[in-house]
């Protein structure tokens, strides 16, 4: 068993190795933020070229959908430009007012026009004792007392987390095969 005393020196080698390591993801995040920064002005030129340009031959198309009979679509500069028939598009406001109409009107077909999913609600079962679950064919896994370590610093920690997450996964992966 180690000493409070081991515990601490632990602690403490571990943080300064976490400190490293947000360090470094900070640095990656600062070049990425000037990298970003950088190229944004040309990117944000291009997209308004393409948008103007995509604009210009739309128009030209709609303008000449004679030349477009026979075939309705033709590559050019590895672009399928011509005419198509429009697939229509259907929204509207509220899904409980659809819903409602469809079990009126087409009620014999509201199984394959309306979407049903029932799933368990994760918060809510885990309010309800570990002998209710397990009745229900739900497990429960570390209940005891289980090690504990949360580091308390920053948002760089959700990054820090995502990587040493994967690294474990990785690492179970190998051992797996």
């Amino acid at each position: 068993m180690a000493t409070l005393a081991e515990i601490e020196k632990l602690t403490k080698s571990f943080a300064e190795s976490r400190e490293e390591l947000s360090a470094r993801v900070r640095a990656l995040e600062d070049e990425i933020h000037n990298i970003k920064k950088r190229h944004l002005a040309g990117i944000k030129r291009s997209v308004g070229t393409v948008a103007e340009r995509q604009h210009a031959l739309k128009t030209a198309l709609e303008d000449s959908k004679d030349l477009f009979m026979k075939p309705k679509t033709v590559i050019m500069h590895g672009v399928r430009v011509g005419i198509t028939k429009g697939k229509g598009k259907i929204e509207w406001e509220d899904d409980a007012t659809v819903v409602k109409l469809i079990k009126k009107y087409h009620a014999d077909q509201a199984e394959i026009l309306i979407k049903t999913k029932e799933t368990p609600i994760r918060k809510a079962l885990e309010a309800l004792p570990a002998a209710d679950l397990k009745k229900i064919g739900v497990t429960v896994e570390e209940t005891g007392d289980i090690a504990f370590i949360k580091c308390t610093d920053s948002e760089v920690d959700k990054f820090v987390n995502a990587l040493l997450k994967n690294e474990a996964e990785i690492k179970e992966e190998e051992d797996a095969a």
